[in-house]
């Protein structure tokens, strides 16, 4: 019997995993079709609708973890995620191809992250994030994305920016959905996919944590966190075979950032996030510092050439590999 309902248990969090995904996708094609029919411009939307939408399943997971007060899970998932993303996507995406970036990436984007990963750290120093820090981080994501208009408006035929035309790109390649109501009930199940299936995989967590005895960190750094950047992870590898290079370093630093900015900040504010057993006993201190470490490992490899080269996709696969081995033998 346990074993019947440990394998529904798996069943019901991929099937949580596929709505987070499609929900998020159906959420950003509703949004940004009804924002283009308002005449919103496709660099606006990106800014918006595109990078919110898209972190939409690690905001709903997190949330959802806070109310059900599985704080560990909120935490690890976006730790885990931003781990994830820089060494398992963009380690395996330079393996196949090396990867090169604009300046700006160097320049601006990576120390910002590096410098709100850092803020984040001191602010979990105390084992709690409330509200009023969960204001600040949100604030944070709030001037983020006006600073990138700012920079698009200062100069807008000159623009190279890899984030900021990725984005632009992303919403030139979304089927424009013409019918007002179409494009409201796509908004609609996009929201009611990813909230669904939010449930759905931070219950599923819950019942394969305790079946396995391990703790709650330790599924949102992993399980979670992997399942949240599956859909990303497959994108680029797919798209490095291939050798169409459409992965964008500044796209994932900057997923990266809302990750910590938005997705924290709304949960922070939905729910004072409690750490169980505090900050430094509970060792997460260990997880902030891996995430900072492997966050500042591409701009280290990119400050003269400005490209990861499959050497270094192989660092960066070799420092995820390192890291869940640490996981596994701790948990």
């Amino acid at each position: 019997m346990g074993d019947l309902l440990m394998a529904l248990q798996i069943v019901l969090g991929l099937l949580g995993f596929a709505l987070l995904y499609y929900g998020a996708d159906w959420l950003v094609k509703g949004s940004s079709s009804l924002a283009r029919s308002l005449g919103i411009t496709p660099i606006v939307i990106g800014l918006t609708v595109v990078a919110f939408g898209t972190s939409t399943p690690e905001l709903v997971v997190s949330v959802v973890s806070a109310l059900k007060s599985k704080s560990m899970i909120a935490v690890g998932n976006v730790v885990g995620s931003n781990i994830c993303n820089i060494a398992l996507v963009l380690g395996a995406s330079a393996l196949f191809q090396p990867i090169t970036s604009h300046p700006s990436a160097v320049r601006r984007d990576i120390p910002i992250m590096l410098g709100i990963s850092l803020y984040l750290l001191i602010l979990s120093a105390n084992s709690v994030l409330g509200r009023f820090e969960g204001v600040t981080l949100f604030a944070g994501i709030i001037l983020y994305t006006l600073m990138n208009y700012y920079w698009v408006r200062q100069d807008p035929c000159k623009i190279k920016d890899d984030r900021i035309c990725a984005l632009a790109s992303e919403v030139e390649e979304i089927h424009f959905i013409p019918s007002r109501g179409k494009q409201l009930i796509m908004i609609g199940v996009g929201i009611a996919g990813v909230v669904i299936g939010a449930e759905l995989v931070v219950d599923a967590a819950v019942v394969i944590m305790t079946a396995l005895g391990v703790s709650e960190k330790f599924i949102g750094l992993t399980i979670v966190a992997f399942g949240t950047s599956l859909p990303e992870l497959a994108t680029s590898v797919v798209a490095a075979i291939r050798k169409e290079m459409d992965i964008s370093i500044g796209n994932l630093v900057g997923s990266n950032v809302f990750n910590l900015l938005s997705v924290l900040g709304v949960a922070a504010m939905v729910r004072p996030i409690v750490i169980p057993g505090g900050f430094f006993h509970s060792g997460l201190w260990i997880d902030y510092l891996v995430m900072l470490v492997i966050s500042a490992l591409p701009w280290i490899m990119m400050r003269k050439t400005l490209t990861v080269t499959r050497k270094g996709g192989a660092i960066l696969l070799g420092c995820y590999g390192t890291y869940l081995a640490y996981l596994v033998i701790r948990g």
